[in-house]
């Protein structure tokens, strides 16, 4: 049997040598089996799509309403009226900020290139040296917190630590199967410049419904805060304004769930799903446009599934928020008792919170390929988890911790170009250096969010294979016979398949 080389460039750590793909029969799966890739034409959990569009459209409402009005009273232009020559002094700096940063994004999009390339090229390497930053960093906030005597923070810090601590050894003899991986996914994205394009279109559509969101607190504030002038043609009080942010808050965490979880469904089911299934492109079986086929499922039939798991996410959400707002008041109040019990309340509901996304990212991956409603897939993921939870835990937090390091570098290192800029050509604007602070700001969160963003898409791309390997092992032995020997040789446990 002859073998291709589909994927050119070095592969230091191992061979990309594919099989031709055989004919279906007895030794070899059919790609389209159980439905995978061509669900039933059926809308899945159509009560939640139903709820999810309700929701949207009363917060589109309640927006346009609140928006109107304050725009109407001068919330947008009455500032132009106390400074009439705002517009010649932003004519001066608010453009040259906006190149700056402009500047600070498309140097962060290349330091996140860079240090993606770098980690492919020394992966096991980068994950010991991460792992054994975020350990450090754990003890380094506990003691922290007991320093400052935050008890409550240093106490969970303090068993976070230890855990950490002890678990070492468990994540360090697991690093081979997680730096293989990453570096599979790293050349599968390579050639499929959708997989970022897909990242970046819900950075972008998050960043927009966040200005949304503020905008719209900001008017409803203004709009139905008793003594406001709207008050004298509709009722104000502080609890309406109260019940309509908390609504607009609940809107805007779900659908920005959603967004987010529709991307991840669309990596899943497209580019990454169809590459372990029908291998490269090269190969000839993988089906035209894998990733807008993947984006009409989760944008469509698997919609309400996604507003589902979303919805779960949100409540819980909710809670957290609600319960942090009252150890606030608590302690405000003086009751430092009853500030403890609802912080704990609050980090208990964190924690579940978190189990819950960490869960639904491989729900979501079960219903991008298998086109399944929500309880169906979370019942298939908790199999998984059954035989491969722990394995997958470990494999995605040594990942994760990979691409949270570099993200946190990406932003140093962005923050660093946007002071050097200001301080090698000094710009009139920013004779006093009034706005660095400001800027320097703005860079680090950017470089954040790029890097975030990059990273996003590869762990997608992780989690997504470890399902392939847990559901069907059996097509990566076929399709890269010798990529399937050394991942069995890494750590043979994970290519058994789980029982079904």
């Amino acid at each position: 049997m002859s073998y291709q080389q589909p994927y050119p460039g070095p592969t230091p750590n191992y061979n990309h040598a594919y099989a031709p793909t055989p004919q279906y029969g007895a030794d070899f799966k059919n790609p389209y089996e159980g439905d995978r890739f061509k669900p039933k034409k059926k809308i899945n959990d159509p009560i939640f799509l139903v709820l999810f569009i309700a929701q949207l459209l009363g917060f589109a409402a309640l927006s346009g309403i609140a928006l109107k009005t304050w725009i109407d009273e001068g919330g947008l232009g009455g500032a132009l009226d106390v400074a009439p020559n705002l517009d010649e002094a932003c004519s001066t700096w608010c453009r040259s900020a906006v190149y700056l940063l402009l500047l600070v994004t498309a140097a962060a999009v290349l330091l996140s290139s860079l240090y993606l390339m770098l980690t492919r090229a020394f992966t096991k390497i980068i994950m010991h040296i991460t792992l054994v930053l975020t350990i450090l960093l754990n003890i380094g906030i506990c003691i922290y917190f007991w320093i400052t005597k935050y008890y409550s923070g240093a106490i969970i810090f303090t068993i976070i630590a230890i855990l950490s601590v002890v678990s070492y050894f468990g994540f360090r003899s697991r690093i081979p199967l997680a730096a293989l991986l990453f570096q599979v996914v790293m050349d599968v994205s390579k050639h499929h410049l959708s997989v970022y394009a897909v990242a970046f279109s819900a950075l972008i559509l998050t960043a927009a419904l966040s200005v949304w969101y503020t905008f719209t607190v900001i008017a409803t504030y203004a709009k139905w805060t008793p003594g406001s002038p709207s008050c004298a043609t509709t009722s104000c009080s502080s609890g309406k304004v109260a019940g309509l942010i908390f609504f607009e808050t609940f809107s805007y965490i779900w659908t920005s769930q959603v967004i987010g979880n529709v991307a991840l469904a669309t990596l899943a089911g497209g580019p990454f799903g169809c590459w372990y299934y029908f291998g490269p492109r090269s190969a000839g079986q993988m089906p035209k446009h894998p990733t807008i086929s993947a984006f009409g499922r989760a944008s469509t039939l698997s919609l309400g599934s996604i507003s589902f798991g979303s919805l779960i996410v949100t409540i819980l959400e909710m809670i957290r928020l609600v319960l942090n707002a009252a150890a606030n008041n608590a302690s405000m109040d003086g009751n430092p008792v009853e500030a403890c019990l609802a912080c704990c309340a609050a980090c208990f509901i964190g924690f579940i919170e978190s189990l819950v996304e960490y869960f639904n990212r491989y729900a979501y991956i079960e219903i991008a390929l298998y086109g399944k409603g929500y309880i169906p897939a979370a019942k298939d993921t908790w199999r998984l988890f059954k035989d491969r939870g722990i394995d997958a835990l470990v494999n995605d937090s040594l990942v994760g911790m990979t691409l949270m390091w570099g993200s946190y570098a990406i932003g140093l290192l962005s923050l660093l170009f946007c002071y050097l800029y200001l301080r090698i050509t000094q710009p009139s604007y920013n004779a006093d250096g009034q706005y660095t602070p400001i800027l320097l700001v703005f860079a680090f969160f950017i470089g954040m969010m790029c890097a975030s963003t990059l990273g996003s898409a590869i762990e997608a791309g992780v989690s997504t294979i470890f399902v392939g390997l847990g559901e069907d092992p059996g097509v990566l032995a076929v399709r890269a016979p010798e990529l399937f020997a050394l991942i069995a040789e890494v750590y043979p446990h994970v290519v058994q398949g789980v029982p079904h």
